[in-house]
């Protein structure tokens, strides 16, 4: 089943199926939005697990979803520093609202892009997401690297994905993305989580809907 709400203000689509234990929670715009139906059956294609997925509306895509203030790497727009409000959303009036009484005993936290590392960011800052799904997220992004040496993350599984292509961008800050993602991954296995890289062919924006279902799917079987 498929419907839409208003949840604190944000748009929020909601896929439910009977007897689902376990919540999926992204962060989309509008783009993300238009894809979710096919990314929906696509997860239910890989994983057998039954499952109610939850994506939230981000309204200023590059404030909402980074930790930090960031000058611009494409285009003439700043990062900004709003994932501690996003992720509190989540915590105070996105959850909450979601659980109580729901059944749901487990949560997975996945995105695209930005929204893979938002994911990143609030595993590392939360224990509420038992597994994390990111997608092409942008390990690139300023200072990350340094930010996750040494700290602890929360969430026991996390899936990791690229495009073979992204690393060529004429962009010199998200050209070594393939450097960041293996230190990423490396950093998650030192500390014994579950996590899987996987490459994808192509360059960042193709077929953001597969990659974020096979994310899913893997998480899935992991929590």
């Amino acid at each position: 089943m498929r419907r839409i709400d208003v949840i604190g203000g944000r748009e929020c689509t909601l896929y439910s199926m009977d007897g689902a234990r376990i919540l999926l929670v992204q962060p989309v715009d509008s783009h993300d939005r238009s894809l979710l139906d096919n990314e929906v059956e696509l997860i239910r294609s890989l994983s057998e697990a039954p499952f109610n997925l939850v994506a939230f509306t981000i309204k200023d895509w590059m404030s909402e979803l980074t930790p930090w203030p960031a000058p611009p790497t494409f285009g003439k727009q700043s990062f900004g520093d709003g994932a501690e409000a996003t992720l509190n959303y989540l915590k105070e009036t996105l959850l909450p609202s979601l659980l109580e009484n729901k059944g749901v005993t487990r949560v997975a936290l996945g995105g695209y892009s930005l929204a893979g590392l938002f994911s990143l960011w609030a595993g590392y800052n939360s224990c509420l997401f038992d597994g994390l799904a990111a997608a092409s997220p942008s390990v690139w992004y300023p200072q990350w690297a340094e930010y996750v040496e040494g700290k602890k993350m929360y969430s026991k599984a996390v899936y990791l994905s690229l495009g073979d292509r992204e690393s060529r961008a004429k962009n010199p800050v998200m050209a070594h993305v393939d450097d960041a993602i293996r230190r990423q991954y490396e950093s998650l296995s030192a500390q014994g989580i579950a996590t899987t890289l996987e490459w994808n062919p192509g360059n960042h924006f193709a077929d953001s809907e597969k990659r974020m279902a096979k994310a899913f799917g893997w998480v899935l079987g992991q929590i």
